[in-house]
């Protein structure tokens, strides 16, 4: 298991960051780590711990993917999701949610933050899970979020045995262009949340 307080607390978090999973994704030449997939019992307060720490502000929503195709089964799931950066790395906060046992499996029982996946963004979400699929690596999860003119898309790939760890392929897209979201924007998002208290926005 690794936890997100061992990553923080050592030496150069940059560094052991980028040694998560690291023979592996140069093996199978895979990008370099986007994003901490991080899995809580509350986002809420979880991002309220990381930001008393000067982490975040943490954006916050909820609602359900338009896709969520969990081992070629469609399901309907819903659930909450906080995003942040720290240093060159995006944090994901996630729920266990409802309609699928995805990332409950992967709760602390002491209730601290775990790494369950590692984001890596991409151009073409299938076109990387084909490659790891060929290679014996099958997708755990094909899912796609929607909100107005932006969408999401990720896959979950099943490399925990070679790694302990998922790797996940994500494109973010405005209007069919692929984006970069910066860390400005969801900080930015996130305070007034706060300002405002709501601090979950409807996907």
């Amino acid at each position: 298991m690794v936890l997100l307080e061992d990553l923080l607390s050592a030496a150069d978090f940059t560094s052991q960051v980028a040694r998560l999973a690291e023979d592996f994704r140069q093996r199978h030449g895979l990008p370099g780590i986007h994003q901490l997939g991080l899995v809580v019992s509350d986002v809420e307060s979880s991002a309220e711990d990381l930001e008393a720490h000067g982490i975040g502000p943490f954006f916050i929503a909820s609602g359900s993917p338009i896709q969520w195709l969990e081992r070629g089964e469609h399901r309907d799931f819903r659930g909450k999701m906080g995003l942040a950066y720290y240093g060159h790395y995006q944090l994901e906060l996630l729920e266990p949610g409802e309609g699928s046992d995805f990332y409950k499996r992967s709760l602390d029982p002491q209730g601290r933050p775990v790494v369950q996946h590692l984001g890596l963004s991409v151009k073409d979400v299938d076109g990387w899970a084909r490659i790891l699929e060929q290679t014996g690596h099958p997708t755990l999860v094909r899912g796609k979020l929607k909100s107005g003119p932006l969408t999401v898309d990720f896959a979950y790939m099943d490399t925990v045995e070679e790694t302990g760890l998922i790797i996940e392929f994500i494109c973010w897209r405005l209007f069919g262009l692929r984006i970069q979201v910066p860390a400005a924007i969801f900080h930015t998002v996130g305070r007034l949340e706060k300002r405002i208290g709501k601090r979950s926005l409807p996907l």
